[in-house]
């Protein structure tokens, strides 16, 4: 690690700081050019450390930049993951508040529930797929503190990886019951399609981004636990979304998903 431990107390404190002011701080890796990705998750694990000590409730992770097209949108190139907390979870239908969140975009994903645990270095997607008790359609609410020009890996992980919420719905299934290379969906913004996508496009099968999240989990002393959700990466570009929009992910045979901005 390039960063002190007071220097990393401070960058958490900044990005606490513009989650609650709805604004948005200068890009880290400017003002710290040596800063690793070790650093960068050291930031996100003290902000998720302090969300537990203020009694939030940590109920699953999400994966990030799994697949080409929110690469080619970021110009990042290897995965990341967040932590996402009970308060961040919506269900289908939810009207929720534009303004609490920053810079705010939608992704089309997959979330595997789990029903045991799994621990790395050496979870396979076989691994993923028995540990899995079921998958449900999921949207990614994206929400930046961080200036988003020129952001590299570093700056998303010290982000929790560009996390504001998720809004869970359709249909819930066994993960045995589909082709989950071939789940697409339709992205609507305001009853016009926006955007489109196939979850192969996701390291050629959702299961694989939750089998590398794992293996990167045992990397820092963690693991997945029973219970928890796991948004495994993006098929779309992210859309943007601007208050008074209404949002409609259609899966299918899956089911649809809506929530609407204000």
């Amino acid at each position: 690690m390039a960063l002190s431990s007071s220097e990393i107390t401070a960058i958490a404190d900044e990005l606490a700081a513009a989650e609650r002011e709805l604004t948005t701080v200068p890009r880290l890796t400017s003002r710290y050019p040596d800063m690793t990705v070790e650093d960068s998750y050291a930031v996100q694990n003290e902000w998720r450390r302090r969300g537990v000590a203020a009694g939030r409730r940590l109920v699953g992770r999400k994966i990030g930049l799994t697949s080409k097209v929110m690469q080619a949108a970021t110009g990042i190139t290897e995965p990341d993951y967040g932590a996402i907390f009970a308060d961040q979870v919506f269900e289908n239908g939810a009207v929720i508040e534009h303004s609490r969140f920053s810079n705010v975009r939608i992704e089309v994903e997959l979330a595997f529930v789990l029903s045991s645990p799994l621990e790395g270095p050496s979870v396979t997607v076989f691994d993923v797929l028995r540990a899995t008790e079921y998958v449900v359609p999921a949207l990614e609410i994206l929400s930046s503190r961080l200036e988003m020009e020129g952001r590299t890996i570093v700056d998303t992980i010290s982000d929790n990886a560009a996390l504001g919420g998720m809004v869970h719905g359709g249909n819930p299934v066994a993960p045995d019951a589909v082709d989950l290379r071939w789940v697409s969906a339709l992205l609507y913004r305001n009853e016009v399609i926006e955007e489109s996508g196939v979850a192969a496009a996701v390291l050629n099968h959702p299961a694989t981004g939750v089998a590398w999240l794992a293996n990167k989990l045992a990397q820092h002393g963690d693991r997945l636990e029973a219970g928890e959700i796991v948004l495994a990466g993006s098929f779309t570009r992210p859309m943007w979304v601007h208050p008074g929009d209404t949002v409609l992910a259609d899966y299918r045979d899956l089911g649809t998903i809506t929530c609407r901005f204000v």
